[in-house]
């Protein structure tokens, strides 16, 4: 009774992973870009590439589902 069935094939590269990021851990022409901001929220597709740098999380998670991808929080 341990068969492994595919639930969902394909269903892992459509996971978006929401993450904050200090600005000042980012290159100097994204810091200029943050206007004040402390902390902005990185959105990274299942491989971990970075797809999109948002102001805030909320805005970060519609992003994913906009985009068809199932949005999880990394801490």
């Amino acid at each position: 009774m341990d068969t492994k069935f595919e639930f969902l094939p394909g269903a892992e590269d459509r996971i978006a992973y929401v993450r904050p990021v200090e600005v000042a851990d980012l290159p100097r022409e994204l810091r200029d870009q943050a206007h004040g901001a402390q902390i902005v929220y990185a959105v990274h597709d299942a491989a971990g590439e970075r797809l999109a740098l948002v102001r805030d999380k909320r805005l970060a998670f519609v992003l994913a589902r906009q985009n068809d991808r199932t949005s999880v929080h990394v801490h």
